[in-house]
């Protein structure tokens, strides 16, 4: 849900990028510089942003698939364990030091 917040954010900053690109031409009145500096920044901006909420959803989809291996392998050991036959106990390690 945190990447849908960032995501939130993200989408004023292009329209206010597309909204500078419009005084960003030398040759139109009122061109300044400083704007075109500006525009670089939130466009470099915009793109840390982006790349830090892909890494976040890479982390986020990773540790989902790392939870739904250990349910399923907790489910698979139960159902192990209740078969006939099975050991209840887990097995206990011999320590072998002599």
């Amino acid at each position: 849900m945190k990447w849908l917040m960032i995501f939130a954010a993200l989408v004023p900053l292009s329209g206010m990028a597309n909204m500078l690109n419009n005084s960003n031409d030398p040759d139109k009145p009122g061109y300044n510089p400083s704007t075109q500096r500006m525009q670089q920044q939130m466009q470099t901006q915009q793109s840390q942003q982006k790349l830090k909420l892909q890494q976040d959803q890479q982390r986020q989809s990773q540790d989902l698939q790392r939870k739904v291996q250990e349910q399923r392998d907790s489910a698979s050991q139960r159902i192990l364990q209740s078969q006939p036959g099975s050991n209840t106990q887990p097995p206990v390690q011999q320590n072998n030091s002599n």
